[in-house]
């Protein structure tokens, strides 16, 4: 059986919620969700959320899932706020507890589970299979960008977080902690083994300004033209363009609250004595 997948485009941070079920009335996993966040206040919203929650209730929908693809450093997630409403089970890579860990000295974080993974309800191992209602699927580790970062194969549909993006933009940074452009070259190549007509679904769009933001393609057509991984490229050319690459790059605008929140699976600090919630910015530390 192949999901129906409902796309929501957040123009903010560029980044794409799915919904992914097997029609009205069935169950449903939620992927990459996105907690609006304004830098310049500090204020937290819903609005995107809340579009999602729209659509599950008038779809009949049951949420079993809220996916993360990997801790992203572009958005904050909306997975607990989705949880609270729609309830379901907050799942990522195993492989975060790596990210914690490259993280938890810059934040000083010391409370006992602060690397271990206990934020999240369930950690996939590599290559983890699992149901959606009656859809098969398939949490694929596809590690590059990220230590933890995770695709997840649904039918003939595959959320592919940051490996690629579509076509005429390429592929992600992989200048982070642990991140590695040799293990996204193997990743990518394994996702592009897939058969042609593969559905994949990109987690982010950063459009040439002579198209609108788009968020499917297929295997065959990032096989033929992704500018970056394309067939014919080395290993050893990619390796150099990558790294060449993301020394140029700025880092993402939230990127220290991001990663702070997503590590701890999108749950906010607790509030302290006066009632107020407070991230920290370590300074000079990144």
């Amino acid at each position: 059986m192949n999901p129906q997948v409902q796309a929501f485009f957040d123009s903010a941070t560029a980044t794409v919620t799915y919904v992914v079920h097997a029609g009205d009335g069935t169950d449903c996993a939620v992927i990459d969700s996105v907690l609006d966040y304004d830098p310049k206040s500090g204020r937290t919203a819903t609005h995107h959320a809340d579009q999602v929650v729209a659509f599950i209730r008038e779809h009949r929908l049951n949420t079993v899932w809220l996916l993360e693809t990997h801790a992203h450093a572009d958005h904050l997630s909306a997975a607990p706020y989705l949880q609270q409403q729609l309830g379901g089970r907050i799942a990522i890579g195993a492989a975060i507890r790596t990210v914690q860990q490259a993280f938890s000295g810059i934040y000083n974080f010391k409370h006992a589970d602060a690397h271990n993974g206990a934020q999240f309800d369930h950690l996939f191992e590599a290559d983890e299979a699992f149901m959606i209602g009656a859809l098969h699927a398939r949490a694929l580790h596809v590690p590059g960008h990220t230590p933890a970062d995770i695709a997840y194969q649904i039918g003939d549909a595959v959320f592919i977080g940051d490996t690629m993006f579509m076509p005429d933009v390429g592929t992600a940074r992989c200048d982070f902690p642990g991140g590695s452009a040799n293990a996204l070259y193997q990743s990518v190549r394994r996702l592009l083994s897939l058969p042609p007509q593969t559905r994949l679904y990109m987690c982010h769009d950063y459009p040439p300004t002579q198209r609108d933001p788009a968020w499917q393609t297929t295997v065959a057509a990032q096989r033929a033209a992704n500018i970056h991984i394309r067939d014919g490229v080395s290993e050893q050319e990619f390796v150099a363009m990558r790294t060449q690459r993301d020394a140029t790059l700025s880092m993402p605008v939230l990127i220290l609250p991001a990663i702070q929140v997503n590590l701890s699976a999108g749950h906010l600090p607790e509030p302290e004595d006066n009632g107020v919630r407070y991230l920290k910015i370590p300074l000079n530390a990144m």
